[in-house]
């Protein structure tokens, strides 16, 4: 079974920057992150396959970078330019089918992730 740690997370204040990290136990295909807030359902923030390949969700476009350190099997979360709505718990995850990295923007997305993590909370304050 693969493990997946995460850590980074923290407050800030909007504009500011945060970088997540996640240790995986074993190489996987599709590693990703996710995010819930109170009240809302769980949603694909981004993801990155083996190639490099990534995928991210609209609203993050531009502000967050996905990227990978294969010697290291650490999966990063470069958030800047952060904005209230942007609180929630995250998650890192992965799965062994490259095909989740494409759809991990899409409704219900995190079903195709098998592996995950404990999360980490993300909070910004205006």
């Amino acid at each position: 079974q693969v493990q997946l740690v995460e850590s980074g997370g923290g407050s800030v204040q909007a504009g500011g920057s945060l970088r997540l990290s996640c240790v995986a136990s074993e190489d996987t295909y599709c590693m990703g992150w996710f995010r819930q807030a109170p009240g809302k359902e769980r949603e694909g923030v981004a993801a990155i396959d083996s190639d490099g390949s990534a995928n991210y969700k609209d609203s993050v476009k531009g502000r967050f970078t996905i990227s990978k350190d294969n010697a290291k099997n650490t999966l990063y979360l470069q958030m800047n330019s952060l904005k209230p709505e942007d609180t929630a718990m995250y998650a890192c995850a992965a799965d062994p089918w490259h095909g989740a990295c494409k759809v991990v923007a899409g409704a219900s997305a995190h079903v195709l992730f098998h592996y995950w993590g404990q999360g980490t909370q993300v909070t910004v304050s205006s």
